[in-house]
């Protein structure tokens, strides 16, 4: 059951304070008898209506490791100190700006924009912006499917059950469970690793290594949303583009013209946006520093561990000396090995993360590869157009030379009729000369005839200099 509630900073303390201050406008509230999800403070007051509603308050989905989600109002400035990520990648997520595809690592959050996807992932939960969206609501349904899966696999995982290796693979869907037994040794199923679905023989190789953490669980499913949308999307106009080009192929006319136009308009848009997130997924797997910043669980488990240390090291002087500087060393070699990409420990580290990220490069890959075949194929359809309209163009043209030709042939005969129809005095036109008229027909089938052989010459002519068909 959803519920709306202020988003604010988890409290350390057990005794909730006096009054709560909202950071983003500085109004105080009244204390809450009860605390939501994850140091969700929801408010037992309404608002007063005199009060201005803060600016930049959104609602957002948080979504917990254990698959529980909840509708919250926060601000930015809440989002920020809360993930510890600046303005500007706030703005990333604004539904309102239409920015591209993009996959950025920060320190304590991951920020993910892929398509209808819009969220911010933490180590342990993740905020959605537009959950309202209907596209969205699929993905937050896996989203959370996954997330409770994750949390039993966690769960026994950590309870040391010598059964849990067989556990997790019960955990997994049956159709999981059947692309393992039908991959290779490698974890990859070479078989179906070019349709796009290579991707399940990954996800088990990671799972029987180790349980993922949470933000790789609802990475993935961010990745899988985004790529298998756009891979839907490509084979519907895939399938709407094929009959339209044959029919334009048999038939030229303007409506079949318009419906290619507004075919390839789409196709053009869509390679766009395949395009921008295979890139986004190439640059992240060619920087191992940047996927060394999505391990979010690592870095929390090890700041936890850094805490841990120096309050034990507190009761003792002579082993706390030694602890520190035990500390200290392995802070330097844990920032070396963040700053610089020869670490054999980060090595190790980002190859779990990358594998999972090859899986959907070679998906989204190969939804590109088909717009591209898509696109081959709508180009050599409008060269065929083009060589049909040419034909017919030349037809045109050859037919205006026949018909030029015939013009010629003709006023050369009306030159004839012209001659003998000037008011002259000739012997042909005497009443008295008998043989007049057997001459005049002579002359009229003479130049007949004349006329017919300069035509006949001058098609020949024209055939032989390849002028005419």
């Amino acid at each position: 059951m959803s519920m709306r509630a202020h988003l604010s900073e988890p409290s350390k303390s057990t005794p909730p304070p006096p009054a709560v201050e909202d950071a983003d406008n500085g109004a105080r509230h009244p204390p809450a008898p009860a605390t939501g999800l994850m140091g969700l403070h929801v408010p037992t007051a309404p608002r007063k209506k005199g009060t201005k509603a803060t600016t930049g308050v959104r609602p957002w989905l948080l979504i917990d490791s254990g698959g529980n989600s909840q509708v919250v109002e926060a601000g930015k400035h809440s989002i920020m100190r809360r993930t510890g990520l600046p303005a500007r990648d706030l703005r990333i997520l604004d539904p309102v700006l239409l920015c591209p595809s993009t996959v950025l690592g920060r320190e304590r959050a991951i920020v993910i924009n892929l398509e209808h996807i819009k969220a911010i992932i933490t180590a342990q939960e993740v905020l959605l912006v537009n959950s309202a969206d209907l596209s969205v609501t699929p993905f937050v349904d896996e989203l959370r499917r996954r997330l409770v899966r994750h949390q039993q696999a966690t769960t026994i995982a950590s309870g040391g059950d010598e059964d849990g290796h067989s556990t997790l693979h019960d955990l997994e869907e049956p159709q999981s469970r059947e692309g393992s037994r039908q991959n290779s040794p490698s974890g990859f199923d070479e078989s179906r690793q070019h349709d796009g679905v290579g991707k399940e023989g990954v996800k088990n190789q990671l799972y029987e290594s180790k349980v993922l953490p949470f933000e790789f669980v609802a990475l993935e499913t961010c990745l899988e949303a985004a790529c298998t949308s756009l891979e839907n999307e490509a084979k519907g106009l895939e399938e709407e583009a094929h009959p339209a080009l044959d029919k334009l192929s048999s038939k030229i006319s303007t409506l079949n013209l318009e419906r290619v136009r507004q075919i390839k308009s789409r196709l053009v848009a869509i390679s766009g946006r395949v395009q921008k997130v295979r890139d986004e997924i190439e640059h992240l797997l060619d920087d191992d520093e940047d996927m060394a910043e999505m391990y979010l669980t690592d870095k929390l488990s090890v700041e936890s561990d850094l805490e841990n240390s120096s309050a034990s090291s507190s009761m003792d002087e002579l082993p706390r000396n030694e602890m520190d500087d035990e500390i200290h060393q392995t802070a330097d070699v844990d920032d070396r090995n963040s700053h610089s990409g020869t670490g054999t420990s980060k090595h190790l580290n980002v190859e779990e993360l990358e594998m999972l990220l090859e899986a959907y490069f070679v998906q989204i890959d190969g939804t590109l590869n088909k717009l591209s075949t898509l696109r081959e194929y709508v180009d050599d359809t409008e060269d065929y157009i083009n060589i049909m309209l040419d034909d017919k163009q030349n037809q045109l043209l050859q037919m205006g030379v026949v018909l030029s030709t015939a013009t010629l042939v003709v006023n050369a005969f009306i030159v004839v009729a012209g001659i003998f129809g000037m008011n002259i005095k000739i012997e042909l036109f005497k009443e008295e000369v008998k043989t007049g008229n057997p001459k005049f027909m002579w002359t009229i089938g003479g130049s007949s005839i004349a006329c017919v052989f300069m035509f006949v010459i001058a098609i020949a002519w024209g055939k032989h200099m390849r002028l005419l068909d």
